[in-house]
């Protein structure tokens, strides 16, 4: 299928959008991440949030990941038509058109950046207005097509939720909201390599420089197991903050052992050994990483529960 045919099936499948393919374009699935940290991180904070505010902060905080989700499908519609897993996206479904999702992608981010303002504060809406512009121009339009670095310094963009949920609850950053910021940065490395290990061919036919394509994927197998022993650190350390506590360091100790124990075991295989078993240790560490997120988070976010039990009740140790 040539350029040409492939535009004219674009414009002609656009004007059929539905509701779900304009929430598509939100990625929900990223979305779902960026509300749960977020709220974890105003939770967490030392500072109690009204319910009402509570709410329509994380509603705001959610319509900026989208439109920054919305945004990044607009300039890479070029690539998503050539890889196979985004092949079925709104824009190269011919459902919308690019024009269509950069205006509904640039209305929702001043929407969500200025309502976050009204809502809660200034501080969080600067955090959510510089998060949609890192993702957007730094990775999306920069890093992602130039470096392979580019998912170890765009992963910034993910991992601020936390600060932005934080700082809605208390106007401001404090150590406990850089911590958080940092386990999902260095926790974003080693998630995508892993998928990419796998995703072998889409990178390469699209011609973004992710480590595997550029560095080989020997080298991809040693970042991953690099990047895993200097996250385990700091999420133990994390432990024996403010946000921490029992619960969080057994669920730390746990996550973290197994995190490692399959960085290792990707580390020792080569080509050979994974495609015979169909990239099975790959496959089994990058849904391993979703758990691991989930489950440091769950365990701040069930910290900061027991500490407000605690406080209610007269309850010591919490």
């Amino acid at each position: 299928m040539t350029d040409t045919s492939i535009n004219n099936q674009a414009r002609a499948g656009a004007g059929d959008a539905g509701f779900g393919d304009y929430f598509a374009l939100l990625k929900p699935r990223v979305m779902s991440l960026v509300v749960f940290t977020a709220l974890v991180g105003l939770l967490a904070a030392p500072v109690n949030v009204h319910p009402v505010i509570g709410f329509a902060s994380i509603l705001f905080i959610a319509l900026g990941g989208g439109a920054s989700g919305a945004l990044n499908m607009w300039w890479d519609a070029d690539i998503d038509r050539i890889m196979k897993r985004t092949q079925s996206r709104p824009i190269p479904a011919g459902k919308i058109t690019e024009g269509e999702a950069l205006a509904f992608g640039a209305f929702l981010s001043a929407l969500s950046v200025v309502m976050l303002g009204l809502a809660a504060n200034l501080v969080a809406a600067a955090i959510l207005a510089f998060t949609i512009f890192f993702y957007v121009v730094v990775y999306t339009m920069w890093l992602k097509r130039w470096t392979p670095q580019n998912i170890v310094i765009g992963g910034a963009a993910g991992a601020f939720p936390p600060m932005i949920g934080w700082a809605v609850a208390t106007g401001g950053i404090s150590v406990e909201s850089v911590l958080m910021f940092t386990l999902i940065f260095m926790w974003t490395p080693p998630h995508f390599w892993a998928l990419a290990l796998f995703m072998k061919s889409d990178y390469h036919e699209a011609r973004v420089p992710m480590l595997t394509v550029t560095h080989g994927r020997r080298a991809t197998r040693a970042h991953i197991l690099i990047y895993t022993l200097l996250l385990a650190p700091i999420a133990l350390g994390t432990g024996f903050t403010a946000i921490g506590g029992p619960v969080y360091l057994v669920v730390a100790l746990v996550l973290n052992g197994l995190f490692l124990k399959g960085a290792f075991d990707i580390w020792r295989r080569d080509e050979a050994q994974a495609e015979a078993d169909g990239y099975r240790a790959e496959k089994k560490l990058f849904a391993l990483s979703l758990v691991y997120l989930f489950g440091h988070f769950g365990a701040i976010l069930a910290e900061s529960t027991l500490a407000q039990f605690g406080a209610q009740f007269g309850l010591g140790g919490w």
